[in-house]
């Protein structure tokens, strides 16, 4: 279940929750790692924006469902949800997968590899 931390413009979800949000067919996923990390796995149809292009690339970002940020371990997607609050995104549609990839891979939810 999302969780909400005070003074954090987006709920907190597991690599399960979001691919059950995925499933529901109102949300991306969208992976903020460095080129080596999304090449060696990542999301099956996530979108790639790394962490520093969250800003100048919030354009690419859907305008609508539920944004679902993903790195390694919850850190670097906290921080790129908080960029897509502070440009606009409304916070309601904001979450921050805490578990990261590894988890996402590691309980066998799809996923790929390379560029």
């Amino acid at each position: 279940m999302a969780r909400q931390v005070p003074g954090e413009p987006y709920a907190r979800i597991t690599s399960k929750e979001a691919y059950e949000m995925v499933q529901n067919g109102d949300s991306t996923v969208v992976d903020v790692r460095n080129p080596h990390e999304w090449e060696a796995g990542h999301v099956e149809g996530a979108i790639w924006i790394p962490v520093d292009d969250i800003i100048p690339r919030f354009d690419e970002l859907p305008t609508e469902g539920n944004l679902l940020f993903i790195c390694e371990v919850g850190a670097r997607s906290g921080l790129a949800a908080e960029y897509a609050a502070a440009m606009g995104a409304g916070t309601e549609r904001l979450y921050n997968i805490e578990d990261g990839t590894p988890a996402w891979i590691a309980d066998g939810l799809p996923h790929a590899t390379g560029a």
